[in-house]
């Protein structure tokens, strides 16, 4: 394939180095876990580490699979376009972490489960839960092939890696240590991708600050472009980012990923107890803050090196993605190894996030498919186990491939595959907060919120936004050195902004720039309500008040870890009583509240606490 002529550096054979390596050291990870758990084979092994691993990296397992190479190379676009507003997500993981662990975790702990979609059977019916597993099972092998492919076609675009090469080779690697080593190498490979993406970003911002002497120079650039636009509280609902919009929106779609997919579900299941479960995911919570930063001012970076020469515009680039290997391939030329470190970080993304899809893909198709069917040993659904992680990595490279033909077609199929989080958590979230909830009402209510936000989210394709929506900020071309004749040198919008043809403009419907332009982020929380809303009052008419749910399955405020500091120092207040009496009356406690029967004031007191 030839190399695209971009006026940048080219890869070296020392990058092609660095990047092997990474690819060779992943895989020794793997092959390393499956000659450490020799003898020892089970599915719970296998699939779940044995339930034995410990917080630090399950927490660092949790962030690296949050980055995909997608969200490397996207987010400092982003940023470049848009500005540092994306920095407010920060706050919205800091709620979703405290959400998932104080409320979802305890449901799913206690209930000793390898597939988030068992509890929707435990819950409601055997119905409600294949569907759950069969959507989860078809968006994310779409979603990872997506995230082989797209990175690739952008690095081959600008730096000239070869595509394919890279495709096949990384996807079989992937698939390599997924099916010799399970989760803990599923785990450990995280780890290290994790440590690679940050030196990755690192590298471009030093290599920024070289160039403009300190990183306050940087941000001066930044602030005099617009781009250090934090505190926006706008409250249009069709404004694309805002503080509302991350906040309140972005918290509802990460939950959907961290309370109830199965990718995140099934990491901190694998800690050897609920407190480490606990601690994986607020360490993790570390580890997301560190990735935005450095990815937020990896962007503020690209922005001060480009501020008065915007490579898009000068159709030195074909699409937002390219810009930051643009950026790198530019500024680090000179740096042998340097490049193919950034390639090697930008496939930890793609390897970390494929690996885990993977195994939580054989995960539900043994526990949701294959062992409700079956009477099969640990050991055989081990080695099942074993040959559908294979077989989910040979699809999610040949998804990738499919990918390279269809184009806008697939991008439609991400567009749906973010609008069908929101219906998800609703489902979950009906059967653990209402004890009223049944299966007629939940699927009554998915079915009305996935018509709904499909609705929605085709018409936004349809009918794109405008930039009074979207707002990019302003980028320009005067500093060029070889402008072209159709590019004044002036400060303008790139073509990237969502400029649209003024007779596209005048067509298009009301319900375009209302409905059809809503934040994109509004909607999961759309989704998640309206099968919350629908899915009660269906089920009070069809006979929801005598619904018998064990209290296992609910939401409780007891589980939450402020509650079981104050009792603990309730306990140890009472210093006048022994230990063996401490004891015992904890035993009485938890007696008379595992016999207390479900109550219209304890669901009312629960809300309430909530």
């Amino acid at each position: 394939m030839s190399t695209p002529k971009t006026g940048v550096g080219e890869f070296t054979v020392w990058d092609y180095v660095v990047f092997v390596l990474m690819l060779i050291v992943s895989a020794l990870i793997g092959i390393y876990q499956a000659f450490k758990a020799r003898g020892q084979q089970s599915n719970v092994q296998f699939l779940l580490g044995n339930r034995e691993l410990r917080a630090l990296p399950v927490a660092l397992s949790l962030a690296s699979s949050f980055m995909s190479a997608i969200t490397v190379i996207g987010t400092p676009a982003e940023v470049y376009r848009f500005g540092a507003m994306f920095l407010i997500f920060c706050l919205t993981y800091a709620i979703v972490i405290t959400i998932t662990a104080e409320l979802f975790l305890p449901i799913f702990y206690r209930l000793n489960i390898t597939s988030a979609y068992e509890y929707l059977q435990m819950r409601y019916t055997k119905i409600v839960r294949y569907i759950g597993t069969s959507f989860f099972i078809i968006q994310t092998v779409l979603y990872t092939g997506i995230v082989i492919y797209a990175p690739a076609l952008a690095l081959n675009q600008v730096t000239g890696f070869d595509l394919w090469g890279v495709l096949v080779g990384t996807g079989l690697i992937c698939t390599l240590y997924c099916t010799l080593g399970g989760l803990k190498a599923v785990v450990w490979t995280d780890v290290f991708q994790m440590t690679v993406m940050i030196i990755g970003f690192a590298a471009v911002i030093i290599r920024g600050v070289v160039i403009y002497g300190s990183f306050t120079q940087i941000l001066n650039i930044s602030y005099h472009g617009g781009r250090l636009n934090f505190w926006d509280f706008d409250p249009s609902p069709v404004r694309r980012h805002t503080f509302w919009t991350i906040v309140v929106g972005g918290t509802f779609v990460w939950i959907a990923i961290y309370g109830i997919n199965q990718s995140q579900v099934q990491r901190y299941l694998s800690c050897r107890s609920q407190f480490e479960a606990k601690l994986a995911l607020y360490f993790n919570l570390v580890g997301l803050w560190i990735i935005a930063i450095c990815a937020v001012f990896t962007g503020l970076t690209m922005y001060a090196v480009y501020h008065q020469c915007d490579p898009l515009t000068q159709k030195k680039v074909r699409a937002s993605d390219q810009l930051l290997p643009y950026l790198v391939m530019d500024i680090l030329r000179d740096y042998p190894g340097v490049p193919g470190l950034f390639v090697a970080a930008t496939y930890g993304g793609t390897l970390s996030t494929v690996s885990s899809s993977i195994n939580a893909l054989a995960a539900v198709t043994v526990a949701d498919v294959i062992k409700p069917f079956t009477d099969l040993s640990e050991m055989k659904l081990a080695w099942i186990s074993k040959g559908l992680s294979f077989m989910y990595g040979i699809i999610c490279i040949a998804m990738a491939a499919l990918t390279s033909v269809m184009g806008g077609v697939l991008q439609a199929a991400l567009t749906i595959f973010g609008i069908l989080g929101g219906p998800l958590l609703g489902v979950f979230l009906l059967g653990m907060l209402f004890r009223y909830a049944n299966s007629v009402g939940a699927l009554s209510g998915f079915v009305v919120s996935v018509i709904l936000t499909m609705w929605i989210g085709i018409g936004e394709r349809v009918y794109l936004p405008t930039p009074t929506q979207t707002r990019p900020l302003p980028v320009s071309t005067a500093g060029c050195l070889d402008l072209g004749t159709d590019t004044p040198p002036s400060v303008k919008l790139g073509s990237y902004g969502g400029t649209q043809h003024t007779e596209e403009l005048i067509s298009r419907p009301a319900i375009a720039d209302t409905l059809y332009s809503i934040s994109y982020l509004y909607l999961s929380p759309i989704g998640t309500l309206t099968v919350m809303v629908v899915g009660l009052i269906v089920s009070l008419l069809t006979g929801g008040k005598k619904n018998v749910v064990d209290k296992k399955l609910l939401m409780t405020y007891k589980d939450s870890l402020c509650y079981n500091i104050y009792v603990n120092r309730s306990v140890h207040s009472e210093n006048t009583i022994d230990k063996e009496e401490l004891e015992a009356i904890a035993d009485r406690k938890d007696t008379v509240s595992d016999q207390e029967p479900d109550s219209d004031k304890q669901n009312l007191e629960f809300t309430t606490n909530v």
